[in-house]
C-alpha cells in the first residue's frame, strides 16, 4: 500500500493552516498541546522513519555487497540491520496511515460571512385557536 511521505504531509498540513511548517512549529511551542502539535509530532516521526529507512537500506546493502565476505561475524550485523529496517518500515507505515487518515478528516473551515444588518429576523406567525369537538352551551 503506498502511503504519503513526508514531504506531501508538510505539504498537506502547510495548506490545512495556511502557513508554512517552521512557522506553524514555532507557533504550536507556544501554544498548549493541540491538533496542530499531534500533527506536527507525527510529521516528525514520519520524517525520522524515512530517514531511518534510507540509513539501514544503504547499510544493508553495503554489508551484502557481492564482493564482500560473508562470516559468522557479518550476518549477525545483517540480521541486526534488516530487523532494524524492518521495524522503520513499519513506523513509517503506521504513522503516514494514521496522519493520512486524521488529515483526512479535517478540512479547513469555510471563512465566516459577514453580518447583515439589511435582514430582518422573521416574525413567527401567530397562533391558530383550537376549535373544540364539543358544543358550546
Amino acid at each position: 500500500m503506498i502511503h504519503p511521505t513526508a514531504a506531501e504531509i508538510a505539504a498537506r498540513i502547510e495548506d490545512l493552516y495556511g502557513a508554512e511548517l517552521p512557522s506553524l512549529e514555532a507557533h504550536a511551542q507556544d501554544q498548549t498541546p493541540g491538533m496542530l502539535a499531534a500533527l506536527l509530532g507525527s510529521h516528525h516521526t514520519l520524517a525520522l522513519a524515512e530517514q531511518s529507512i534510507t540509513v539501514h537500506r544503504e547499510r544493508l546493502q553495503h554489508l551484502t555487497h557481492p564482493e564482500r565476505q560473508i562470516g559468522a561475524h557479518e550476518v549477525s550485523h545483517i540480521l541486526d540491520c534488516a530487523r532494524r529496517l524492518a521495524e522503520a518500515v513499519a513506523v513509517r507505515d503506521t504513522q503516514a496511515a494514521t496522519v493520512d487518515a486524521v488529515l483526512r478528516s479535517l478540512g479547513r473551515a469555510p471563512a465566516p460571512e459577514p453580518p447583515t444588518t439589511s435582514a430582518a429576523a422573521p416574525v413567527p406567525a401567530p397562533p391558530v385557536p383550537v376549535a373544540s369537538p364539543a358544543p358550546s352551551r
